[in-house]
């Protein structure tokens, strides 16, 4: 069966697909007025090639998909007119929120109105207490009134958030039954998020209601456009912020688990090929037109219950992916203080760099590349897309006047601030949580990944970089090798020492009972399913918990966890479980790519295409250019040189080591 994966990124819709023993790779600019276009469209050619003569909706197939359609319609707050159903006296706990604040020292921060106003808020009699009793009835006539009120404010979603819901959800089940009968999507936070601390969980059930329409209308198009109504469509799974893929029906209802879909498809991915070449402490950079995201991987995927998105809180399992606005089409402009900026804003997709020929004025990142010589234009996305290289000399001139810098050192200057945030990305994942970059490798992907990686390892003391083959679709390679993957948690609240035997066994029991029924919903037979616990822990009276994996000597592993996170431990402080956790998961049958015969260490005379001048430090230098698919495992050579790939260009600077593994990864050699 043809499998694909679709990574949509802001700038570039990315597809990687395996047809029996064959693989393949393809890459075009998205569509951002409809992301559903580019994805179709990609589709389409590769049916086309693989299978010729057939059409989307004869052919079974298998799609996993990462969508932005969530993340972007909570950050341009597109999402639909929602209500919130909440208990009398309670519905300004989403807007009252927590103390903390974003911009602490800024004398003119004003938060945004939030995304239910006032006005969409109803409460409703009937209370659960926190020991999981009802100290207040159900009123059903006081129920049926909120809802024509709903009726009557226009609202499109609903999201319901009782106290204790979590202990006792049957005044959720009976509003949601009730909101049903509008024809509304109705979301109910004990099905969202069966956890403790009302204002996350009311935020985290307000966004899942406020996406989940939009997400289910650019499901549902795609799946009309893949043919999928039929028994021989083609299956439509996509990707989760935890790492794992769920059906496209399951990703409708709950879209808030989909926020960072395009991001974890890279994590995995990383962590896959990363292990199978021998390297497990990872910290992974990803760079792509629009935006760059890192992460820390010690031996396994991080994971983080405290996410937010646009300043509001969404806690469901995500892996821990920092991004900053630093891409390709990051535009370089002049500050209000006369000094260069480059970023946030992205010239994106449309009209994009001023390189790409689509009406884009603004200098970007990937001009800037060009102008020094680290881009081959004729080889960009494997010749298929060609680069206007005089109107982006133009465009560098124009600033560096605007500026009063040589054109040479602007260009240069607007990698190094580029660089520069994206440095402070990594600190931010490492050094600020305890970790030494130097101990780790950095694991570069995303279209424009290789063409700082060198230099950004540099500035973090790294000694050694890791890219995969094809790292510009690594994102969309990752979706194919997740793992089905679904999250439960309960709140528990019991003293470490007295959580164990037959409660504990009780607690995961009702959670892997679900887990083993969703799985099978999701086409997971029982054979293949694997559930794996965690508890969520921390010293009593402290607000914030670590997750430890459930065993044994789970309270010593939360103290030494404790101590590397925060720098000390207190054995003498009692010690609470506060939720217990469950994963449970369906294997992936996709595996990493095996090991390769070594060659020699020459560089195959055909694996060279010639030389062009590049800048480093000032000097312009002769640069080898070199097709990295004509390279063979154990080839080595030095800098500078332009690796030149279909989805990606990897620069290797002056006196910078360089070799392929095994697994035709290319090691760059800092040290």
């Amino acid at each position: 069966m043809l499998t694909i994966g679709v990574d949509t990124g802001g700038t570039f819709t990315d597809f990687t697909f395996v047809n029996g023993r064959k693989t393949g790779t393809y890459k075009t600019l998205s569509t951002p007025h409809n992301p559903a276009e580019a994805v179709l469209s990609g589709l389409r050619r590769i049916l086309a090639e693989q299978i010729p003569g057939a059409t989307l909706g004869d052919t079974p197939m298998a799609v996993v998909h990462g969508s932005t359609v969530a993340t972007n319609a909570i950050l341009e707050r597109k999402g639909v007119p929602t209500a919130l159903v909440t208990n009398e006296g309670f519905t300004d706990v989403i807007e009252i929120g927590r103390q903390n604040r974003a911009a602490l020292y800024d004398l003119h921060y004003r938060r945004q109105p939030h995304i239910v106003p006032a006005h969409m808020r109803f409460g409703v009699p009937g209370r659960v207490t926190s020991e999981g009793d009802i100290l207040e009835p159900w009123d059903e006539e006081a129920a049926a009134r909120a809802v024509e009120e709903i009726k009557a404010s226009g609202a499109e979603s609903v999201a319901v958030c009782f106290l204790f819901s979590f202990l006792d959800p049957s005044h959720e089940k009976s509003m949601g039954e009730t909101l049903r009968k509008l024809g509304l999507p109705v979301s109910l936070s004990h099905e969202i998020l069966a956890e403790f601390r009302e204002f996350e969980r009311t935020s985290t059930t307000v966004v899942n209601a406020y996406v989940s329409p939009i997400m289910t209308r650019y499901l549902t198009a795609l799946k009309n456009g893949l043919g999928q109504n039929g028994e021989r469509g083609p299956g439509l799974r996509i990707m989760q912020s935890n790492g794992g893929s769920i059906s496209a029906d399951t990703a409708m209802r709950e879209s808030v688990r989909t926020i960072l879909s395009g991001p974890a498809g890279g994590a995995v991915g990383a962590l896959s090929l990363g292990r199978a070449a021998g390297f497990d402490r990872l910290i992974t950079f990803d760079m792509g037109g629009t935006s760059t995201d890192v992460s820390l991987m010690d031996g396994d995927l991080p994971m983080t219950m405290a996410s937010s998105i646009s300043g509001y809180p969404v806690k469901v399992p995500m892996i821990d992916i920092h991004t900053v606005g630093a891409g390709g089409g990051s535009i370089a402009s002049r500050d209000p203080g006369g000094s260069l900026a480059v970023g946030p804003e992205s010239a994106g997709a449309a009209p994009g760099p001023i390189c790409y020929g689509r009406g884009g004025t603004s200098v970007t990142v990937t001009d800037a590349n060009l102008y020094l010589g680290r881009i081959v234009p004729e080889r960009f996305l494997g010749g298929a897309m060609s680069l206007d290289a005089e109107n982006a000399r133009l465009g560098i001139e124009d600033l560096a006047r605007e500026l009063g810098l040589p054109p040479t050192e602007l260009a240069e200057g607007v990698l190094a601030v580029a660089n520069a945030n994206m440095e402070r990305a990594i600190r931010v994942i490492s050094v600020e949580k305890g970790f030494d970059p130097r101990e780790f490798t950095l694991f570069s992907f995303g279209g424009a990944g290789g063409m700082h990686c060198a230099e950004l390892a540099g500035l973090l003391g790294m000694t050694r970089v890791l890219i995969p083959v094809d790292p510009g679709i690594l994102s969309a390679t990752g979706m194919l090798l997740a793992n089905v993957v679904k999250d439960y948690s309960r709140t528990v609240m019991r003293p470490a020492e007295e959580f164990s035997g037959g409660e504990t066994e009780a607690a995961f029991a009702e959670l892997e009972r679900d887990g083993l029924d969703e799985l099978a919903a999701e086409g997971v037979p029982p054979e293949q399913a694997v559930h794996e616990r965690f508890l969520d822990m921390r010293y009593k009276g402290q607000s914030f918990e670590i997750v430890v994996p459930f065993g044994p000597d789970m309270i010593e592993a939360f103290q030494t966890m404790h101590e590397q996170r925060y720098g000390y431990r207190n054995e003498d402080k009692p010690v609470e479980v506060v939720n217990v956790r469950l994963r449970s998961l369906g294997r992936s049958e996709r595996k990493p790519p095996e090991p390769g015969e070594m060659g020699g260490e020459d560089v195959p005379h055909e694996a060279r295409l010639g030389k062009q001048k590049a800048i480093f430090q000032g000097a312009a230098l002769d640069a080898d250019i070199l097709d990295r698919t004509k390279l063979k495992p154990g080839n080595r050579f030095s800098g500078p040189a332009i690796v030149t790939e279909y989805t990606s260009t990897i620069v290797v600077p002056p006196n910078v080591e360089a070799r392929v593994d095994l697994l035709g990864n290319l090691v760059l050699d800092l040290g």
